[in-house]
């Protein structure tokens, strides 16, 4: 059980309840904040006090006032005519994290919300009830507004929501779980979507992710390295110690151990003095991608624990602030820092890919077919990788040094962090497929090197992958194995995440 307080939630908490459908409750002392918070809100519209949002219009319209018996139909006009977003919906998984982050978000009670609407988001997580959310429309500032209103959709029983393996009316879901529908009070609807939560989420998920996708990076490249006779004297310990860089000498002692017993990798001066830098500098080029890897680790812990919507009350000091928390520039940095660890990740692979393919750069049967000339072995595979990397290349352009001035030029500078997060996670799924043909490239290699000198560790990434994709004994559809094992590592991934919640740098797949 995840008990949320508003402050003190987890990246791994977040794993929890996302991928393992963890419950959640509330703490009892933050909801008696969010009481407090709400009568204080309550208190101030007696007092005929204007605050944006609240008894204003939005945006542009901020100077218009409204009148007390249209309050909560203000709230209702704006989740309706703000949930314009567009394209395919986010997976459930985003959207449950959507779901839990904002509900935490509206926790630490400065939203002026009633801890019935924090409950109907609890509801949601906890029956399985995972708002359809548009991935296209956010500038990322006023936060996610489009995505969030479509998420403040389903919790009225409007819009559609994914509910056990189908897409239903929200409503229809509602009465199976029978859960009333929300019916929004003032201010309650500007709280639901003045947020960061779509963008974070996303970022959340590629983090959680990205994490596996190197762990894995750093497996298959060691298998390429048994492929390639490569010299293990380059991961050194007191050579990467004296760079200085921890990320860079925690993965080469990781490769280094996971081929301390394998006897198809060489010594300086054996074969040759120096492999190429796909090989020589896996630890130089995965240890920064790990470094993008932490910085976003380090701004999503603080994000999914931040308030985030405007304007903020604070009881206490009995004021309401209207400012820009919403704003996504954080975020939008995190993730376009993490596109460039991404992109190396695969960049590098695609190059080890080519090592092994390409018969001027090794000795290995060319393209590592069975019948050179007659089959064509891996060859066009290479050409998916180099393909994927190049994309990558193109989504890696940074979002946040964008901006298109929105609400009539009274919201003129906006932060494009859920295009940069939407873009990182598809650059996952690219990197990925990626590392998959590395591994089908590898573990062709090192059957012609014998398997039976590989390294324990390696030899244990072989045979589970094996069962996944056959040898290569002639040419066939190799998309189909390209996906499969794509499929395998991604499942993976997730499975390790369960086994591993406290241990993210282990080298099991």
């Amino acid at each position: 059980m995840v008990i949320l307080t508003g402050k003190t939630l987890t990246l791994e908490e977040v794993e929890r309840v996302v991928f393992r459908n963890e419950p959640v409750t509330l703490a009892d002392q933050a909801l008696a904040g969010v009481q407090a918070n709400r009568k204080t809100i309550e208190a101030m519209l007696d007092n005929k006090q204007t605050m944006y949002g609240i008894n204003t219009g939005f945006g542009k319209f901020s100077d218009v006032i409204i009148e007390d018996k249209d309050l909560d139909d203000l709230q209702l006009n704006l989740i309706h005519s703000h949930a314009s977003g567009v394209g395919e919906p986010f997976s459930d998984k985003i959207s449950r994290a959507m779901l839990l982050l904002r509900a935490n978000a509206l926790l630490q009670g400065y939203s002026g919300v009633r801890p019935s609407l924090i409950h109907q988001l609890i509801y949601f997580v906890n029956t399985g009830i995972h708002p359809v959310v548009p991935e296209q429309g956010s500038l990322g500032a006023s936060g996610d507004l489009a995505p969030l209103s479509h998420l403040a959709l389903a919790l009225l029983g409007e819009g559609e929501v994914f509910y056990k393996g189908s897409r239903v009316d929200a409503m229809d879901a509602l009465t199976a779980e029978n859960i009333a529908p929300l019916t929004l009070k003032a201010k309650e609807g500007l709280a639901l979507i003045n947020g960061t939560q779509a963008m974070t989420a996303v970022g959340v998920i590629t983090y959680l992710e990205m994490e596996k996708l190197l762990r894995q990076s750093e497996q298959i490249a060691a298998m390429t390295l048994e492929g390639l006779h490569g010299i293990i004297d380059a991961f050194d310990g007191d050579l990467h110690k004296v760079r200085g860089h921890q990320e860079q000498v925690d993965v080469a002692e990781r490769i280094r151990l996971m081929l301390e017993d394998s006897r198809l990798t060489t010594r300086q001066g054996e074969q040759r003095m120096q492999d190429a830098y796909s090989l020589r500098c896996i630890p130089q080029v995965l240890g920064a991608s790990w470094q993008t890897v932490h910085y976003a680790c380090e701004k999503l812990e603080i994000e999914i624990n931040a308030v985030t919507d405007n304007p903020l009350i604070f009881s206490e000091e009995n004021k309401v602030i209207s400012g820009g928390n919403f704003h996504g520039q954080p975020i939008a940095f995190a993730m376009d820092f993490l596109k460039l660890g991404i992109a190396e990740a695969a960049n590098i692979a695609e190059r080890r890919i080519e090592r092994l393919v390409n018969p001027q750069l090794s000795d290995l049967p060319a393209f590592l077919s069975p019948n050179p000339g007659l089959e064509s072995g891996a060859m066009i595979m290479q050409y998916s990788a180099a393909s994927l990397v190049s994309e990558n290349k193109i989504l890696a352009h940074p979002a946040s040094v964008d901006s298109i001035p929105s609400s009539a030029n009274q919201e003129d500078h906006v932060s494009m962090g859920t295009i940069a997060a939407r873009h990182a996670l598809q650059m996952l799924g690219n990197a990925r497929r990626v590392i998959a043909i590395e591994l089908i490239c590898a573990m062709q290699a090192v059957e012609y090197r014998g398997v039976e000198k590989m390294a324990s560790a390696t030899r244990t990434l072989y045979e589970a992958a094996r069962k996944v994709v056959p040898s290569i004994t002639k040419d066939r559809v190799f998309a189909t194995d390209i996906e499969k094992l794509t499929e395998w590592l991604k499942y993976n991934g997730e499975a390790e995440r369960a086994n591993e919640s406290e241990n993210r740098s282990g080298t099991g797949v």
